[in-house]
């Protein structure tokens, strides 16, 4: 495989060739500090939350349960959620607010699962 880019479609695995692949992971990192860039301390500080107590909590996440673990005003956490929502690229919730998915995790069935150090499992976003 070498330096080989190896990109997911649908259920088909591509190689992208070295030079093809490069440029390809050089724009996706500058797409990806351009967003994580746009995302405070305190917005991160939620994400990173979620991504680490989902395994552990197992189900859909309750705004409530957030503001409790990061000792934040309930307002605030609903109020973070819904920006990172909006920016499509960190998470997902339900009808009702419950954080659903985090990438990488998903409290919803996928074909993948990750399985933690920790003895955890989950499935993978």
């Amino acid at each position: 495989m070498g330096d080989w880019l190896m990109v997911g479609v649908w259920r088909l695995i591509l190689r992208l060739p070295p030079a093809i692949g490069s440029k390809r992971v050089g724009r996706l990192a500058e797409r990806a500090r351009e967003v994580v860039g746009t995302v405070s301390a305190q917005d991160r500080a939620v994400h990173h939350f979620v991504v680490r107590e989902l395994p552990r909590f197992g189900k859909p996440m309750p705004p409530q349960h957030i503001a409790d673990g990061l000792d934040l005003p309930l307002p605030t956490v609903i109020g973070i959620l819904a920006d990172l929502e909006a920016g499509m690229s960190f998470l997902v919730r339900s009808g009702d607010g419950d954080v659903v998915w985090a990438y990488p995790v998903t409290a919803e069935p996928t074909p993948h699962r990750i399985r933690f150090k920790s003895g955890e499992t989950l499935y993978a976003a």
